[in-house]
This record gives structure tokens, C-alpha cells and sequence, in this order.
């Protein structure tokens, strides 16, 4: 079995929902076979990063079998410096999310673990599949379990919430999926066809450059859709703000980084003529998102919503980083989504802990929290300042670099870094300024009355906040190490996205 990790990563969440069946009206048992599900995978996806091999630009631990072999569709799972930290990233909020919810979620505890569970697969899937219509199977997967978490454990909008989430992303995954279909067609002959990406590159020669244009972005608008991108960001504010904590930590954290590996797994390695066309836009609404999801933040009432506009900005990044078409860019913008998801799940895991105990969210209800809980101040002003880029912290690398391959991109033809740079960077001071108000009026000041008895951290929320206080921390001070995993593999995506010398049918 040690050979087969990718499909051990795939398969022990289903295995875990057999037992959970079993004990389904024994509460207690569902969130023991639950955590220690959890625990496995993420110890299994550590084992699988022991053995990827840092240095190699190409796919590793390659499974592939015959799945539908008379349409040339098959089973191929794999890892590169793309994905790797992302499989873990996953497993490891997925842990820490089942974890805590056995603290608080109170009613249908055996639906709820059984949604996170297959929810896991379908996130991890994600990450490692090279055939498209295995993405594309992994990728709806994932809809399912988060529609079912918000609407049955969310909050009193939370109908609303599932459906603008389910008929954006559906909306989204309904393009992709004619995407898909359009690639197959255009691979090869009949009986040729195929949809492995390592043979879909080789052959993409085979695309015209009016094929590329429009199915590009029938592939990005799924992708901006998922991640969000401006303006197709309306669905995530209410359902971050409806979902209960874990939900939140789990959209923030890795569903949103769905729509940014998309772009860089598929878009630019097999689209290369349809990049170029519609880089200028991209890059124009990164820049806005940046700024809008920023500005937006500092004029949020509401806790939650205020870390989630963040996710706006934050994502903005990511896909600047992306577009720039250079590996500075690149590699920033794969930290920046790892990054994104250690310190955001943890913001929206801290704001949850202190409405557990306040019940409240709004930030004009709150103040002085710092009086009575040094400990949540502490864990909590490490990952706002995080958050905002400051230095020593994982937050500054990807931005960081996303700045210098910003102001690295010379495009041909239209405006250059030394245009977008500025802006992209007045994003990061925009940050600080909500970021840093949003802490003065939450834990400083005047402490209500009612607030004075409630108890700080306890044991369970140090245990789900300790590692991503350490990984905040690491990835800041040691980035190198990350930066050898995702560099070579972004080498690579960055040169087949900017090779003009390929033929392509007219």
C-alpha cells in the first residue's frame, strides 16, 4: 500500500464512513472515528511529502490505470511542486476542522462528520488529478458536502447562502465541463482522443488559437468563479458568513485555491495563445480585487465578513502572480494560496472561538478582549499580523514575491510592472490599516461587563490553533525550503506558457 498513496489519500475517508455508519447514534464514537480519520490522512499526506522528491520539475508518486478506456479516459493521480503542499495544507485543515467541531456542533453529528469526510476526498482529489474529467469529478465533488454543511448547520441565512453558492459555482462548473468536452474533441482522432494532461501538452499543438481564446475562458471563468475573482466574488461574503466555523475554514482555506491551481495546472500549460489573449483583463481585475476587496474590508460592521472581503484581496495576489507569466510571480502565487490558507482558516477559526464565547460579531460589540484573554490576544495578533505581510511571517513571502514578478512583467504590448506594481502595492498598505483597526477595536479599549467571567483559550483550541501558529511562523523565518518544492515545477508551467514557438493549426 506504501506505493499507492495518492490512492490511500483518496480512499481513507471513504473507508472512515463505514464505522461512522456503524456508530451513527452514538455521538461520542462519530467524533472519535472522525478525528482519527482525519489524523491518518494527514499523517499519510506527510508521509507522501517525505518521499516528493524536492528539486524535480516533474509529476511524482504517478498512479494511472484504465478507468473508461473506450474514451481514453483514465484513473491517473500525481503530485509536482504545485500541489504537494497543497494535498497537506488540506489534510491538515481538514483535521484541524473536524477536530473543533467536536466542540460545537450539537445536533446530526454523524451527517456532519460523513459530509466532511467525503468533502476531504473530493478536496484532495483536486490536487492530485491529471486526467481532466477526473478533475472535473473531484471538483464537483466537493459542492455537495460544503452545500449540505452551510444549509443544515449555518446560519439563519443560510438558505440563501447555499443557494447563491451552489448557482454560482454550478454555473461555473457547467462552462468548465464544455471546456472539457472541447479539449477531448480536439485532442486527436477518434480512438485517439484523450484527456491525461501530461498528453494533452504534448499534443496541444493541436488547438488553434481561436479554440484556445474561447475555451480558456470558458476553463477561467470557472476557475475566477471558484476562487473568487472580481466580480464574481458576491457569493462568498454570505457564505462565509453563514457557514459555521469549520465551513468557514475549509472555504477560505482550500476551496478557494481550487479556482487559483486550476489557472496554473491547466490554463497556462494548455492554453498558451489564450493566456496571452486574455492576460490584460486578468491582470486588470486581479488589480481591482486587490484594491476593492481591501477597501471594501474597512468599512465591513461584521467580524466574519471583514476576514472574508480580506480573501478577496488576498486571492487578488494570487492571480496577479500568476499572470505575470514569471517564475517570481508564480512561486509567490502558490505560497500566497498555502500561506492564504494557513492564516486565514486560523482568522475565521479565532473569530469563531470568540463567538462561542460572546456570541456576538459585530465588531462595535466588542472591545477589551485583550484584559481577559492573553492567550487568544496573543495567537490571534500573530495571524492579523500575518495577515497584513509583515516580515519574519508566511503572509510577506508570497506577497513579496508576487511584487517582484510584478514589477518584473514587461508585456509587449499595454502597461507594465512598473504600472500594476504601485497599485498591487497599495493593496498591502490597505491591509494594515483594516487589518490593524479591526484588532484595536476587538481586543483594546474599555471590556463590557458581560465579557469579564468568559474564559480564554482552552486546551482543544490551542491544540487546533498550535500548528498553524507554527507554520505561520516557519514558512516566515524558513521560506527557502517551500520555495525549493514549488520552484521547478513553476519553471516549467511558466515555459510552456510563454513558448511562442510552438506550432499551432491555423
Amino acid at each position: 500500500m506504501i506505493e499507492h498513496l495518492l490512492t490511500l489519500l483518496v480512499v481513507i475517508p471513504f473507508l472512515g464512513l463505514l464505522p461512522l455508519a456503524a456508530f451513527l447514534r452514538n455521538p461520542g464514537a462519530v467524533k472519535q472515528v472522525a478525528v482519527v480519520t482525519t489524523f491518518v490522512e494527514l499523517v499519510v499526506s506527510l508521509v507522501m511529502l517525505s518521499r516528493f522528491r524536492v528539486g524535480e520539475a516533474g509529476f511524482q508518486l504517478r498512479e494511472s490505470a484504465a478507468w473508461l478506456p473506450s474514451l481514453g479516459i483514465r484513473y491517473e493521480l500525481a503530485v509536482d511542486g504545485l500541489s504537494v503542499l497543497l494535498v497537506v495544507l488540506t489534510t491538515l485543515l481538514t483535521f484541524i476542522s473536524v477536530l473543533y467541531s467536536t466542540k460545537v456542533i450539537k445536533e446530526r453529528i454523524g451527517e456532519y462528520m460523513a459530509a466532511f469526510l467525503v468533502l476531504e476526498v473530493g478536496m484532495v482529489g483536486v490536487f492530485m488529478a491529471l486526467d481532466l474529467f477526473l478533475f472535473y469529478v473531484f471538483f464537483e465533488l466537493m459542492l455537495v458536502p460544503m452545500y449540505l454543511i452551510i444549509g443544515i448547520w449555518g446560519g439563519p441565512r443560510r438558505v440563501y447562502a447555499t443557494l447563491k453558492f451552489v448557482l454560482f459555482t454550478l454555473a461555473g462548473s457547467l462552462l468548465m465541463l464544455v471546456g472539457i468536452v472541447a479539449v477531448y474533441l480536439a485532442s486527436g482522432d477518434a480512438g485517439s482522443r484523450t484527456l491525461s494532461l501530461p498528453e494533452l501538452v504534448a499534443a496541444r499543438g493541436r488547438f488553434s488559437a481561436e479554440f484556445q481564446f474561447w475555451v480558456f475562458l470558458a476553463f477561467a471563468l470557472a476557475f475566477a468563479i471558484k476562487m473568487p475573482m472580481f466580480p464574481f466574488h458576491t457569493w462568498l461574503p454570505d457564505a462565509h458568513v453563514e457557514a459555521p466555523t469549520a465551513g468557514s475554514i475549509i472555504l477560505a482555506g482550500i476551496l478557494l485555491k481550487a479556482g487559483g491551481y486550476g489557472f496554473l495546472r491547466f490554463g497556462l500549460p494548455l492554453f498558451p495563445y489564450g493566456t496571452q489573449a486574455w492576460l490584460p483583463v486578468l491582470i486588470v481585475l486581479s488589480i481591482v480585487a486587490i484594491l476593492y476587496g481591501a477597501i471594501v474590508s474597512t468599512v465591513q460592521k461584521d467580524l466574519k465578513k471583514l476576514v472574508a472581503y480580506s480573501s478577496v484581496a488576498h486571492m487578488g495576489f494570487v492571480t496577479l502572480g500568476t499572470f505575470v507569466l514569471n517564475t517570481q510571480g508564480a512561486v509567490g502565487a502558490v505560497l500566497q494560496m498555502v500561506s492564504h490558507g494557513v492564516v486565514t482558516g486560523a482568522l475565521f477559526l479565532f473569530v469563531g472561538i470568540q463567538y462561542e464565547k460572546t456570541h456576538r460579531r459585530l465588531i462595535a460589540d466588542l472591545g477589551g478582549l485583550a484584559n481577559r484573554w492573553p492567550l487568544f490576544t496573543t495567537f490571534f495578533g500573530v495571524f492579523v499580523l500575518a495577515s497584513l505581510g509583515l516580515p519574519g511571517l508566511n503572509g510577506f513571502v508570497g506577497e513579496f514575491l508576487v511584487l517582484v514578478g510584478t514589477f518584473r512583467f514587461n508585456p509587449p504590448t499595454g502597461l507594465g510592472g512598473l504600472t500594476w506594481g504601485p497599485l498591487a502595492a497599495i493593496g498591502v498598505i490597505l491591509a494594515a490599516i483594516y487589518l490593524l483597526w479591526m484588532f484595536q477595536r476587538v481586543m483594546m479599549g474599555t471590556l463590557r461587563d458581560a465579557y469579564r467571567s468568559l474564559p480564554d483559550l482552552s486546551p482543544l483550541e490551542v491544540v487546533c490553533a498550535a500548528p498553524l501558529l507554527v507554520l505561520t511562523v516557519v514558512m516566515g523565518v524558513f521560506p527557502q525550503p517551500f520555495i525549493a518544492i514549488v520552484e521547478p515545477s513553476l519553471q516549467r508551467i511558466v515555459a510552456l506558457a510563454t513558448d511562442t514557438t510552438l506550432a499551432v493549426i491555423k
